[in-house]
Formats: structure tokens, C-alpha cells, sequence
């Protein structure tokens, strides 16, 4: 390796600063060699690393790839490369590095757009040092979890008069393609009361991660935002490694004592780099081509957000889940309901009638509004579901002149509400509603329907 070659010059010292962190001396590194690569998977011998390791495969011409310890057997270990693998040739040189995967994280940040290993995407210069972090987190003590007992105001009427959410509450987006999820994130992003937004936009298409930064987010929304990118020309394990990166943020942030807002588009390219990572390796597949694994990884990324054991910091998440085909039931979707504290389905025939935000209240629950909310809200949030849900059911008849007034007490009340309904729950892009407003206008809609 040349010294007059600067990138293997950055390697050399890249090398020897990972080097110095490990627990035993350099000299008893033992390097191995790359015997074989199928698609993104690497097979090396004659080194050993622990799974979630680094490696570093060097090539002949001093050009470095970085790679993730994965999986192994016997004396083979498997990589996953986190950068381009071009240049990568037989008995290529292996490298252990580190037993764990660590970022600095910090204030700064904020107003930044970064990937999944933390390096900016936005050129706007190099980020200021931070603390080192863990990508795995740490676990908490499920009762050590200061409980959910604050609403917390998004600014969608629909959402905090109907489905109320809780400072800590993690929710799913439920939502196909097309249909204003993204628009619907960068809504809360800008109106939420929150300290802290952590955007992670995972496996999106990269025109989307410019837009949602550039018009979506804006530069009110990003001056109080950290946004994680990993697009999906980026290899399967950055893309892991960007929600669990977005999730370490925000749990940076919440361990100084703030609210945190995270926002993940989407749960579901998270499973999908997983799945990717797992078929690779030989893990065989389970349930509808996704291996257990998958289903394991779900749980540990949505438990480390919530409120934390200590302070008054907390995350409150909502984890976009695109449900291919308009199916609420794929394997994904239905694993999401069993580990989320609820769900808000976005419809797309209301999307098609130019409804916005194309929220389905009559599918959506928040499983926390009852420790949060007054029981007046919740009797009046009771009552407009009543009657959306009733018009719903009725529809057919009633838009073919079908049914004949004073039938039905209830269809009745039903149709002559349901014009005030659909406006209650239509709102503007550039518009914030709070919480006040919400329950405000709720009761003037419904108030005098109750007792």
C-alpha cells in the first residue's frame, strides 16, 4: 500500500483508530482473507469477529469496503458490506475491527440530513463531535417505564379530537401507496409540540428524501429536526442501520430530558432490508417469504421508543407501515398492530375523493386515549365515530335514494351530521389545529347530541 495514495492513507489511519478502541492489542488481530461473495454476501476465513462486528476487506489497490459481521459457520464468518463492493476481488484481506457498531450523536445534529453511518448527506460540512453511541441501544425495564399520562398535540384535528395521542405513545401509520402519508408526516413534523423531531426516511426512493426534505419539512421544520436517510439504492444494511440510527437520536435526546417526536417511513423497508439480510445467509423463510428473524427485529426497534426509566424525557413514534395492495393483513402490517400502542389507517378512497388527510376513523383506534383523555372528550369522540360508522354502513342505500327518512332514528341523525362530519375531518396542509381547537369544535359538532 502506497503512502502517496491518499485514500489508502485515510484507510491506514482509519484502521489504527479502530484498532486502538479494541479491548486486546493490535498485534493479536488476526486477519483472514475473502473467499467468496454471492450478491451482497461475504465469506471470509482465517479471522475472527462476533456477529455485529466490523470488518474492514481491503483491496490490492489500497480501496477499503467496510463490512458487518452477520452471521458465520464453522470457520466462516459471513459479511454484509455497508458501502459500494466494487473492487472486491479473491483473498482479499479481512480485518476485524470492533466488536460493536457506535455513532456520535449530539446536538448538532439538528438541522442536519445524514446516512445510515452518520455521515452528512446535506454538504453542509462535517458534523461537530458528539457522543458515542450504541446502535443497539440499551433494553428497559418494562416496569421501570414512566406510564403514558400527557396528551400530546400534533396539530391534525382528526387525530387529536378521535384518536387522541400520549407523550410516549408509539402509533402506525397504516397507509398504501399514494395516499398523503409522507405529507401527513411532514404536517406533524412542523405543528407538533415537541422539542426534538428525528426524521428517519427508510428505503425511500431518493427524489422522496429530497422533497421531504426540501418542501415537506422546510427549513422551519428542519431547524428543530435530525434526519436519518438510507435510500433504497443503499445496500440492505444501512438501511437497518438508519432506523436504528434514528432510534439512537432520538433516545439521545430523551435521555437529556426532552420530547422527542420520531418519525419512520417506513416500518415496513426496515423488515424488508432485514429480510434481505437474513435470505442471504440462508435463513429460511416463514411466514409469506419472511424469515423469523424478521418478526424478532419488529419488537426490539418499536420497544426502544416510549417513555424512558428516568427524567421527564420521552419518545412519542409513529411508524409508517405500507400496506402493498391496500392489504391491512400482510404479515407486516399484522405484526405492527401486535407490538404498537395503535394505528391510524389512511383510506385510499377518501385519498381518490380528495379528502385530506384521508384518515379512516372508523378503522383507526388509540389504544392510550383512555388514560388521557377526559371522559367528556371521550363520549364525544364516541358519538361522531357513532355516526360516521352508521352513514358508512348505509351509504349504498342512501346514495341510490333507497332508503326513506324516518326509517332509522340513528340513519336518520347519521345523514343530516354527515355533511358537518366529512369538514370536521378535513383540514389544509398549512393549517395547525390544537388540541383546544379540536375539542372545541367537536363539541360543537356532537355536544348537543349528548346528555
Amino acid at each position: 500500500m502506497s503512502a502517496a495514495n491518499p485514500y489508502a492513507a485515510g484507510w491506514c489511519d482509519h484502521l489504527r483508530s479502530c484498532r486502538s478502541r479494541l479491548q486486546k492489542p493490535a498485534e493479536l488481530i488476526v486477519e483472514g482473507k475473502l473467499t467468496r461473495m454471492v450478491g451482497l454476501t461475504l465469506e471470509a476465513v482465517g479471522c475472527r469477529a462476533a456477529v455485529g462486528g466490523r470488518c474492514l476487506v481491503q483491496t490490492p489497490g489500497g480501496h477499503g469496503v467496510e463490512a458487518e459481521v452477520v452471521g458465520f459457520a464453522g470457520e466462516r464468518i459471513y459479511l454484509m458490506p455497508t458501502s459500494d463492493i466494487r473492487g472486491l476481488e479473491p483473498d482479499c484481506r479481512v480485518i476485524p475491527l470492533g466488536r460493536d457498531c457506535t455513532v456520535r450523536v449530539g446536538f448538532g445534529l439538528l438541522g442536519r440530513v445524514v446516512d445510515g453511518g452518520g455521515k452528512p448527506l446535506d454538504g453542509k460540512g462535517p458534523l461537530p463531535p458528539g457522543e458515542p453511541v450504541s446502535l443497539s441501544g440499551r433494553n428497559i425495564n418494562p416496569l421501570g417505564r414512566k406510564p403514558i399520562r400527557d396528551a400530546l398535540d400534533v396539530g391534525i384535528r382528526s387525530i387529536n379530537s378521535l384518536l387522541a395521542v400520549g407523550r410516549g405513545q408509539r402509533l402506525g401509520l397504516f397507509a398504501g401507496t399514494g395516499v398523503g402519508k409522507s405529507i401527513l408526516l411532514g404536517m406533524m413534523t412542523k405543528f407538533t409540540d415537541a422539542d426534538v423531531v428525528v426524521v428517519g426516511l427508510i428505503g425511500e426512493r431518493g427524489r422522496e428524501v429530497n422533497e421531504f426534505v426540501q418542501k415537506i419539512l422546510g427549513a422551519e421544520g428542519l431547524a428543530r429536526a435530525a434526519v436519518v436517510a438510507a435510500p433504497a439504492d443503499h445496500p440492505p444494511l444501512m438501511r437497518l442501520h438508519a432506523a436504528l440510527l434514528a432510534t439512537a437520536v432520538a433516545e439521545y435526546f430523551r435521555d437529556q430530558g426532552l420530547s422527542v417526536l420520531l418519525l419512520m417511513d417506513s416500518l415496513t423497508r426496515f423488515a424488508q432490508a432485514q429480510r434481505e439480510i437474513a435470505l442471504a445467509i440462508d435463513e429460511p423463510p416463514a411466514t409469506k417469504g419472511y424469515p423469523p428473524s424478521v418478526f424478532a427485529k419488529l419488537p426490539q426497534l418499536v420497544e426502544r421508543a416510549g417513555n424512558g426509566d428516568g427524567g421527564d424525557g420521552s419518545i412519542t413514534a409513529f411508524y409508517t407501515v405500507l400496506t402493498e395492495g391496500d392489504d391491512h393483513n400482510d404479515p407486516i402490517a399484522d405484526a405492527a398492530r401486535g407490538v404498537l400502542d395503535g394505528h391510524i389507517v389512511l383510506s385510499r378512497e377518501l385519498a381518490d375523493s380528495g379528502h385530506y388527510p384521508a384518515v379512516d376513523v372508523e378503522a383507526s383506534v388509540s389504544r392510550v386515549m383512555p388514560d388521557i383523555a377526559e371522559m367528556r372528550h371521550q363520549l364525544l369522540a364516541r358519538k361522531l365515530k357513532q355516526l360516521y360508522s352508521s352513514y358508512q354502513q348505509n351509504r349504498d342505500l342512501i346514495s341510490v335514494g333507497a332508503y326513506q327518512r324516518g326509517s332509522d332514528p340513528r340513519i336518520d341523525e347519521a345523514m343530516a351530521m354527515h355533511p358537518g362530519i366529512m369538514d370536521f375531518l378535513q383540514q389544509g396542509m398549512d393549517e395547525a389545529v390544537s388540541i383546544g381547537a379540536s375539542l372545541r369544535s367537536l363539541e360543537g359538532l356532537v355536544g348537543r347530541l349528548l346528555p
